[in-house]
């Protein structure tokens, strides 16, 4: 509860009527901060101030026009899905405010102003937004608790993961998570799906680079009775199952030119046909889509369609992969040590510094996939209740052995080295291949080929 005298909040208000304005500030500077901005110019870069509570007029200066309140109230609600606005309308202006409720608004009240009305208001207005506080910050405590199925991590790298989640994850936005294979895109789209309020309805993964082309259009879109050989009955496709709910399409630069234009469609129509069908069937999904390629690049070569690539790039996310999250792996270790003990009844319980020390110094090409594969097996073959470094597989003690004294051939150095170059160059471009090949001034063929390599 607020202690007496102290504020409940910061609110920003914005109204061009001076004496209006004064007469909100008075009424309301004993029960909150109050920041002001007398016209829609002013009012936008007191958005960016990220207040707790907006309060808006809708007809503005410049234009005056009620498209100008309306603007602030779809500029809050885009900068913070879970913005917290109310607005002030004039006498007759009800539809307008019907309005900006549509438009994300919280709630509305009609001029002139009641004092008592407009504190009520803002009460269940403040308390809607520490509420929404409340339940953000769960969210985040949700991503980072160690259960299984759960994205487990306390490195920079992943707290600004797992932060872009939370923050994305109440919106409906399309979202493109990017990173290698075993990262946890998967995990990643489980995690926005938890934190939605389509949380309840169903969550549908597709890994689209596992579809026979010629049975994708069907798997994702369904089909009628009799569309092609051996279709005995109709069936609902991924995009119908998934109907209130979220569809994780994974490695989705893997579509064909095909299914890429019926996806399209779906997103921009939310309309879907079956093969075989004539009607148009009605589907409600949150699309996330994620990828281990360079998308931007294939758009260029002509392999992707560039209005898709927009459709479904609302909001991009890198998944880091495992080398840049310092002090993971021996988090991950345990906790996968501890989920394979009780799952295959062996008497495991630790792991040896110097086992520790080996996990550390692998490079991980394969990410969380390979670390938690090669805990399972330690759990399998450990003679004692601690896994130590002889019970590592011989790849893993190899790679610690060498990580002291470094490669020795004049080979082994030359790709040392180039390996580095690459590493530090996809860094400095945020991921982005594309962009890191043009800083090194290799051609596409040539960075993909040497990704492949060593495994980048």
């Amino acid at each position: 509860m607020t202690a007496p005298g102290r504020p409940l909040g910061r609110i920003a208000i914005v109204e061009d009527d001076p004496m209006l304005l004064e007469q909100l500030v008075w009424a309301l500077k004993g029960e909150f901060e109050v920041a002001t901005a007398s016209d829609g110019v002013a009012g936008r870069a007191l958005i960016a101030t990220d207040p707790d509570l907006f309060l808006f007029d809708l007809r503005l200066p410049p234009s005056g026009r009620i498209e100008e309140g309306l603007g602030l109230v779809a500029q809050a609600r885009q900068r913070d899905p879970e913005a917290t606005v109310v607005v002030m309308s004039g006498e007759g202006e009800r539809e307008a405010a019907l309005r900006a409720v549509a438009h994300g608004a919280f709630d509305f009240f009609r001029k002139p102003v009641d004092a008592a009305e407009l504190k009520l208001i803002l009460r269940r207005a403040f308390e809607r937004r520490r509420l929404v506080s409340e339940n953000r910050g769960l969210r985040e405590a949700a991503l980072t608790k160690p259960e299984p199925g759960t994205m487990v991590g306390e490195s920079p790298a992943m707290r600004a993961l797992i932060r872009d989640l939370s923050r994305v994850a109440p919106s409906d936005a399309s979202v493109l998570l990017v990173g290698e294979s075993g990262t946890g895109k998967e995990l990643a789209a489980h995690a926005i799906h938890a934190g939605s309020p389509r949380r309840n309805k169903p969550f549908i993964a597709v890994n689209a680079s596992a579809l026979p082309e010629s049975l994708a259009e069907s798997e994702l879109f369904g089909h009628e009775r009799g569309a092609f050989t051996g279709a005995f009955a109709s069936r609902p496709g991924k995009f119908e199952l998934a109907q209130g709910g979220t569809l994780f399409l994974d490695e989705v630069g893997t579509l064909s030119a095909g299914v890429q234009a019926k996806l399209l469609r779906a997103l921009e129509s939310r309309e879907i046909e079956r093969v075989g069908g004539r009607r148009s069937i009605p589907v409600d999904f949150r699309l996330v889509s994620a990828t281990n390629e360079d998308l931007e690049a294939r758009v260029a070569a002509g392999s992707f369609r560039e209005d898709l690539y927009y459709r479904i790039n609302s909001v991009p996310i890198r998944i880091p992969p495992l080398r840049e999250r310092t002090g993971d792996v021996a988090l991950l270790a345990r906790h996968f040590l501890e989920r394979y003990a009780a799952r295959h009844r062996r008497p495991v319980r630790s792991l040896s510094p110097g086992a520790l020390a080996g996990l550390e110094a692998y490079p991980w090409r394969g990410n969380v996939r390979e670390l938690e594969h090669v805990v399972e097996l330690l759990v399998l073959f450990a003679s004692g209740p601690e896994a130590t470094e002889e019970d590592l597989p011989r790849a893993i003690r190899r790679s610690a052995s060498g990580a002291e004294s470094g490669p020795s051939s004049f080979p082994d150095r030359v790709a040392a080295f180039e390996k580095r170059i690459l590493e530090e160059a996809i860094a400095a471009s945020n991921g982005v291949k594309a962009e890191a090949a043009r800083r090194l001034q290799l051609d596409p063929n040539q960075m993909k080929y040497l990704c492949r390599k060593y495994g980048l």
